[in-house]
């Protein structure tokens, strides 16, 4: 049977530094032919019409926690990546602490295997670092694995790999991008000595957060890292940087060892250590949210190209663990549904132009992982599309949210914009900014 012929019709369409008015023709799940304004256009089996709308390559996510298996109650893969579509994430990298962690390839089969009958966007997981899995890392396949999984600071599921010997084996043997969590364990350890003492017992409140896992723990393991990488040549991509401090590590390691980069998350950029206080749990997560001064030089090193990713390290988990004291509370924001939201609003405010929003959410994490066919509006190019009106205001998914959890850290922000339809391989998921009830995903393949 001849697959159905679709036209995204007269969008904005900005991709790869260029903004033009034009039309996309989606066949058979690929973008066959680009049309621009004023070019004739042809028969169709259906019109989407988009006029005056924006267009954007779908949103890559490299770091996300959809806690499936193990920690359903939280989010399942068919919720969180009901919630990525629905704010126009086409693809995500998902993250190995779940329960069982995922630290073989037996594991990763395992979830892909749940994602290829529920996910809503495209797939990939990360194949979790232990203290002696290095065999198992080493089988695997560069052109189907994302990446390495390496927690260099303990964290939700307590993956840490605190062997000196192992961290030297996984820089020195693996090929695979290996995405760190940098952060030092005896520093924070020392620090939670300190203020447990000044409070007297575990009534801490949750400002000591930036203390206890301070810009000091983040920066000594960003150095450790990044002398392992340049030692070993290895291909280092550390996650959710949020100092100062590490862009300038990275700055100057990338001269030597291109192969090194990092990524900034969204709630870096909108919340700072003064509103903890305020805010508590909800925004409490690993690594900490620093000063406005780190929060500011994060923006900059986004537009100067030092860093250039931008994820959500979306994290759910449920009010009721989250009400819970500093030490009961875990760590995590749920962020999937509205990372291109609050961009655009960036953008809005003058921070980024559209161009930048389109390369840090969609070019760049493709060109970092390689990933096969996706990232940009291109002919030959898988039909991953995201169309947002930024003439309609969102006033309720912040406050009811599609995350299993139901609840988000954003809630009754207003966004000027709404994603309003959302294609994942050619097949429209999210028609008038609703579930279409199709899923259409594929796992993703790389070109290494």
């Amino acid at each position: 049977m001849k697959s159905k012929t679709i036209l995204i019709k007269d969008g904005i369409i900005v991709n790869e530094g260029v903004v033009v008015e034009g039309s996309i023709l989606l066949s058979a799940g690929i973008i066959e032919k680009i049309f621009i304004s004023g070019e004739k256009l042809p028969k169709v089996d259906r019109v989407v019409d988009v006029t005056g709308k924006l267009v954007f390559p779908g949103v890559i996510d490299d770091q996300v926690h959809f806690r499936e298996p193990g920690n359903e109650e939280k989010g399942t893969i068919a919720s969180e990546s009901a919630a990525a579509v629905l704010g126009g994430v086409t693809s995500y990298m998902e993250m190995p602490n779940t329960k069982p962690a995922t630290i073989s390839l037996k594991e990763v089969k395992g979830k892909e295997e749940i994602a290829s009958k529920n996910s809503y966007a495209n797939y990939s997981f990360f194949l979790g670092a232990t203290n002696d899995n290095l065999k198992e890392l080493k089988k695997a396949d560069p052109k189907q694995i994302c990446g390495i999984k390496l927690f260099m600071g303990s964290s939700t599921g307590n993956m840490l790999v605190d062997n000196p010997q192992a961290l030297e084996a996984i820089f020195k043997e693996c090929k695979l991008p290996i995405a760190a969590h940098c952060e030092s364990e005896e520093i924070i350890r020392s620090n939670l000595i300190a203020v447990k003492e000044r409070y007297r017992g575990e009534d801490i409140p949750f400002r000591e957060h930036p203390n206890i896992r301070s810009r000091e723990a983040c920066i000594a393991s960003t150095q450790k890292a990044i002398a392992l990488a340049t030692k070993y040549n290895s291909n280092l991509h550390i996650l959710h940087v949020s100092t100062k401090e590490e862009v300038e590590l990275i700055r100057e390691a990338k001269r030597d060892n291109p192969a090194i980069s990092g990524e900034i998350c969204l709630h870096y950029l909108l919340f700072d250590s003064s509103m903890y206080d305020r805010m508590g749990a909800q925004i409490k997560c690993n690594p900490a949210i620093k000063d406005r001064s780190d929060r500011d030089a994060l923006i900059a090193a986004l537009k100067e190209g030092a860093i250039d990713i931008v994820a959500t390290d979306h994290a759910p988990h449920t009010l009721e663990e989250k009400r819970g004291s500093y030490f009961n509370a875990p760590s995590g924001l749920p962020m999937v549904q509205h990372g291109l939201q609050i961009m655009l609003e960036l953008h809005k405010e003058g921070f980024f132009t559209l161009d930048e929003v389109v390369y840090l959410m969609s070019h760049a994490p493709a060109n970092r992982f390689k990933i096969d066919r996706r990232g940009f509006i291109r002919e030959g190019y898988w039909g991953d599309i995201v169309v947002v009106d930024t003439t309609r205001a969102d006033y309720s998914s912040t406050l009811f949210p599609a995350y299993k959890c139901g609840w988000s850290p954003l809630a009754g922000k207003e966004f000027s914009n709404s994603i309003i339809h959302t294609f994942v391989n050619g097949v429209e998921v999210v028609a008038n900014g609703k579930l279409s009830g199709v899923r259409s995903a594929q796992k993703l393949l790389f070109n290494r």
